[in-house]
C-alpha cells in the first residue's frame, strides 16, 4: 500500500516552519545553554563551549522526517503501536488523537537523546546531558498531565469527579509527609509485619545496635555470621517478611546471626566521620560478636555501602596483622570506584568541594533528599508513575514491603558523606595500596586474605555489574563471584521459594580481566543465588554445636527484643 503524503495542514502538526527540525533544534540549543546557569537541574562546572556536529544533525533531521511521516501515515490507517507501558491502557488506544500524541512524544524523546550524541564534548558532560534530557523527557510525557491523559479523564468522568478529589487529598497527604507515596505506608509497622525474625539487641552505642537472632535449629555453626547493611538505609531490607528475609534464611540454615542496626543520625551525630563508623560500628560489632560467641574468627557480610565499610575495617585489621574474619561476603558493593554508573553525573571536584565546605563544621545529609535523588535515577518508574496514579487518577498505592522500606529514609552525617565522596567516588583511593589512612592505619586491601563471596546484579544502576566484578582484582584470597539477574535490591532480595530470575556461576578458579570474558565462561542457573551462598558459607562456618538457649552472654546481656529502638527512628 502506497504511503499517504501528509497535507500541509497535517504537516504543521509534525513540525513548524520549512525546516522539519528547526523548532526541536532551537529548543535543544536553548536547553544546552541552560547548563551554564545556576538553576539547571544538573550543574556541570566549568563546561567547555558546546558545539553541535552539523553532519550528525543533518542525518538526524532526515531520519526524523522519515519517521514522523511514517507515523502520520500509520495514524491515518490506525496502525500505531504503543509499546510504552505508560500508554498501554485501552483509553490511549481508543482515541486516535491521544495515541498520535503519545507516539509523537516517544519519537521526540528518542530523537532528543540522539541529539545528545551530536554534541561535541567529553564523555562526562555528554552523560550529564543525557541524564538531564532523560529528566526533561520523563517530565514532559502527556500521561503526566490531566488534560492530556485520556485514562485519567475517563476515570474522572466515570467517578463524577471523585478521582480528582481523591487525587488532591493524596497530593496534600504527600506534601505533608514530604515525599511521594509509593505504597500504603499506614499498613506497615517495623516489628509488627516487617523485621519479624525473633532476636535480642545485645549491644548498643550512639552509632548502632547489635542484634543477635534466636536460633531456629537445634544445632548451629560454631562460627557466627555478622551482617553489615548499608548505613544509608535501614537494616530490615534484609528482614522484610519471613518468606523473603535473607536474615531468617541464614538463621534457618544453622547460622548464629548478628546484624548491625544503624542509628538514624540526629544533630548529636552531625560530626561523625567515616573513621567513626569504621571504628565504633564495624570493628566494634566484630569484637562484640566474637566475645559473645567465644569465637576466634567470624564470618561477615556487607551490603552496598555496608560492604565498603566492611572492606575498610578489614583493611584496618590487616594493617595491624589481625584477621578475625574467616570469610566475608560483598553484596552489590563498590570497592573499586572506577565505574560508578549513573551516579557519576553528580560527582566532580567542584561538587565535592561544595559538600566539604557545607559540612566543614558538621551537619546532616538529609535522608529525604538522598531518597529523592535515587528516585530520579529511574524517573518514570519511581516518580511519575506515582504522580499519575496517586494524583491524576486518585488511586492509593497497594501495600508493598520493599517500597515501604525504600521510603523509610535515613540521614547521614555530613562529614562522613563528604569524605566518602572525596576519597571513594572522586579519587577512588580505597583500591590503591597505601593511599588511605583510617583509624591510624594505612590501608592495603591486598593484605586481606580471607575467602570472599562477591555478588553483583546484572542490571544494577547503582553498583554496575562490572564494578562489582572489579573487586575480584583487589582481594587476594580465594574468591567466588556470582552474578544475579535484576537490579540493586530486587536481585539481592530474591528468595529461593519464589523461583524467580537466574544467577550465573563459573566453575573456573581464575578471573579474566573483563567481565564479558567471565560471563562467556559462566553457566546460567535458574532461580535464586541464596542457596549457593549458604553452601559456600557453610564451608567456612566450622563444626556444629548445640544452639544457645538465650542471646548475648553475662557481659553483653539482652537490652530489648529485635528489631530494637534505633530502626524505628524517623527522619
Amino acid at each position: 500500500m502506497a504511503s499517504a503524503k501528509p497535507s500541509s495542514a497535517s504537516s504543521s502538526s509534525i513540525h513548524s516552519g520549512s525546516d522539519p527540525m528547526a523548532q526541536m533544534r532551537k529548543s535543544f540549543e536553548q536547553f544546552l545553554s541552560s547548563f551554564n546557569t545556576q538553576d539547571s537541574f544538573v550543574k556541570p562546572h566549568d563546561l567547555p563551549p558546546i558545539e553541535l556536529d552539523a553532519e550528525h544533525l543533518k542525518r538526524l533531521q532526515s531520519d526524523f522526517m522519515e519517521r514522523a511521516t511514517q507515523l502520520w501515515n500509520d495514524s491515518l490507517h490506525d496502525s500505531i503501536q504503543l509499546k510504552d507501558r505508560r500508554f498501554s491502557s485501552e483509553a490511549w488506544s481508543a482515541q486516535p488523537s491521544s495515541k498520535f500524541l503519545a507516539a509523537m512524544y516517544l519519537l521526540n524523546g528518542e530523537f532528543l537523546q540522539k541529539m545528545v550524541q551530536a554534541v561535541k564534548t567529553d564523555a562526562k558532560t555528554q552523560a550529564r546531558l543525557s541524564f538531564a534530557v532523560e529528566q526533561y523527557v520523563a517530565l514532559a510525557a502527556p500521561s503526566n498531565f490531566l488534560a492530556l491523559n485520556p485514562d485519567a479523564m475517563k476515570k474522572a468522568i466515570e467517578s463524577d469527579g471523585l478521582s480528582i478529589s481523591q487525587g488532591m487529598q493524596n497530593l496534600l497527604h504527600d506534601v505533608k509527609q514530604g515525599h511521594v507515596s509509593m505504597t500504603d505506608e499506614s499498613v506497615f509497622e517495623v516489628g509488627k509485619n516487617v523485621a519479624l525474625t525473633p532476636g535480642q539487641v545485645v549491644f548498643e552505642n550512639p552509632y548502632f545496635q547489635l542484634i543477635e537472632y534466636a536460633p531456629l535449629t537445634p544445632k548451629v555453626y560454631e562460627r557466627p555470621l555478622l551482617l553489615v547493611p548499608p548505613c544509608i538505609n535501614k537494616f530490615y531490607i534484609l528482614d522484610l517478611k519471613p518468606e523473603n528475609s535473607l536474615i531468617r534464611h541464614a538463621v534457618a540454615n544453622g547460622h548464629r546471626t548478628f546484624v548491625v542496626s544503624w542509628t538514624n543520625p540526629k544533630e548529636d551525630m552531625a560530626h561523625a566521620t567515616w573513621e567513626d563508623y569504621t571504628q565504633e560500628v564495624v570493628l566494634k560489632a566484630i569484637e562484640v560478636t566474637q566475645l559473645i560467641c567465644s569465637a576466634k574468627t567470624i564470618n561477615a557480610l556487607g551490603f552496598c555501602v555496608g560492604g565498603t565499610l566492611l572492606s575498610t575495617a578489614l583493611g584496618v585489621l590487616a594493617a595491624k596483622g589481625e584477621h578475625p574474619v574467616e570469610s566475608f561476603t560483598l553484596l552489590t558493593t563498590l570497592v573499586d570506584f572506577s565505574n560508578t554508573g549513573i551516579l557519576d553525573v553528580f560527582i566532580d571536584e567542584a561538587m565535592v568541594k561544595l559538600r566539604e565546605l557545607q559540612y566543614a563544621n558538621g551537619g546532616l545529609m538529609s535522608g529525604k533528599d538522598m531518597a529523592q535523588t535515587f528516585s530520579f535515577l529511574r524517573p518514570n518508574d519511581l516518580v511519575w508513575n506515582y504522580v499519575v496514579s496517586n494524583y491524576l487518577k486518585g488511586e492509593s498505592p497497594p501495600p508493598f514491603d520493599l517500597l515501604y522500606w525504600n521510603s523509610d529514609a535515613t540521614n547521614l552525617p555530613g562529614p562522613l558523606y563528604a569524605w566518602y565522596l572525596r576519597n571513594m567516588y572522586l579519587e577512588n583511593l580505597l583500591k590503591e595500596p597505601g593511599a588511605l589512612s583510617v583509624c591510624g592505619e594505612t590501608l592495603d586491601l591486598s593484605k586481606v586474605k580471607a575467602p570472599v563471596y562477591i555478588y553483583g546484579s546484572k542490571e544494577d544502576h547503582i553498583v554496575p555489574i562490572d564494578a562489582a566484578y572489579a573487586s575480584t582484582k583487589i582481594f587476594k584470597g580465594k574468591k567466588r563471584f556470582v552474578m544475579g539477574a535484576s537490579g540493586h535490591i530486587a536481585g539481592v532480595i530474591n528468595p529461593p521459594a519464589n523461583k524467580k530470575r537466574s544467577h550465573w556461576i563459573s566453575t573456573k578458579s581464575s578471573f579474566p580481566e573483563a567481565l564479558q570474558d567471565w560471563v562467556a565462561g559462566a553457566k546460567e542457573i535458574p532461580g535464586s543465588w541464596w542457596d549457593d551462598w549458604i553452601t559456600w558459607l557453610g564451608q567456612h562456618a566450622g563444626k556444629t554445636v548445640t544452639a544457645p538457649k538465650t542471646q548475648g552472654n553475662k557481659v553483653f546481656k539482652p537490652i530489648e527484643p529485635a528489631p530494637g529502638r534505633y530502626v524505628s527512628v524517623k527522619v
